[in-house]
């Protein structure tokens, strides 16, 4: 395994270690994780910038403030505005924004001046003419979107809804289904948008291994199947703060799937 990849920020966030201990001398104001190609974002008295394993700079340029390499470009905070960078710290296109996010599933969320979000492609080019109040990441070539009058819906790459139907709340896919948030409640919705079950709850987690932890209105929580039927009741929390199961024990591994 290469160093980068063994590399972790140490405790006083001024560098990095690797099997405990120091990979290079040089000292920081500041450094983030190693991103592939092996590239971190640090900063010092020049300015912002990235770093490879040795702790010797990647480029000349500097910025205000550097994020790590996702998909081969990073998001830099520069004096006239936000934008990416390829590793060798040239700039991947010429429009510049009021923030950028980090690229995954090939497109990647950006505020432009006047507060709009959109989603760019891989060449910086919009990956749709839309304009949205808010704009999440894509997954599995999906992301959530909001139009101006607070709903969400789901679209693809390119910007098209995948379904007819908008939500007060919604979630990307997560295990084939999203969390989304209608007038009575919560519930979870498949690729058309339809709920796959009847009953609505105060919240509800993803599914994980075909179970999902939720809260009805009354407070009480429970553990349902993809019927929405329940599989186990979870007790209020008792007086030293421990959670408490009746009938069989809440299903290994909820919250940490993958």
């Amino acid at each position: 395994m290469t160093a980068w990849k063994l590399a972790r920020v140490a405790p006083d966030g001024t560098h990095h270690v690797a099997l405990g201990a120091p990979l290079y001398k040089t000292r920081f104001l500041e450094v983030l994780a190693f991103h592939e190609p092996g590239l971190a974002p640090a900063r010092d008295m020049s300015g912002a910038y990235h770093i490879d394993v040795n702790g010797r700079s990647a480029y000349a340029a500097r910025y205000v403030r550097t994020f790590g390499f996702y998909e081969g470009l990073a998001a830099v905070h520069a004096e006239g505005g936000w934008h990416h960078v390829r590793p060798v710290g040239t700039a991947a296109y010429t429009e510049r924004y009021a923030w950028c996010g980090n690229y995954q599933d090939g497109r990647c969320t950006v505020r432009d001046r006047d507060g709009r979000y959109l989603h760019l492609d891989e060449g910086g080019r919009s990956a749709s003419t839309e304009r949205w109040r808010y704009a999440g990441d894509y997954r599995d070539g999906i992301a959530v979107v909001q139009r101006d009058d607070g709903l969400h819906t789901h679209v693809d790459r390119e910007g098209r809804p995948t379904h007819d139907r908008w939500f007060l709340d919604l979630d990307v896919f997560h295990k084939g289904f999203a969390r989304a948030r209608l007038d009575d409640g919560w519930t979870h919705v498949d690729r058309a948008g339809a709920p796959i079950y009847a009953r609505r709850f105060a919240m509800v987690e993803p599914f994980y291994n075909g179970q999902a932890r939720v809260e009805r209105f009354d407070g009480g929580l429970e553990v349902v199947d993809e019927h929405g039927e329940p599989v186990v009741e979870l007790r209020a929390r008792s007086g030293n703060g421990d959670a408490e199961t009746s009938g069989n024990d809440e299903p290994h591994g909820m919250g940490i799937d993958p």
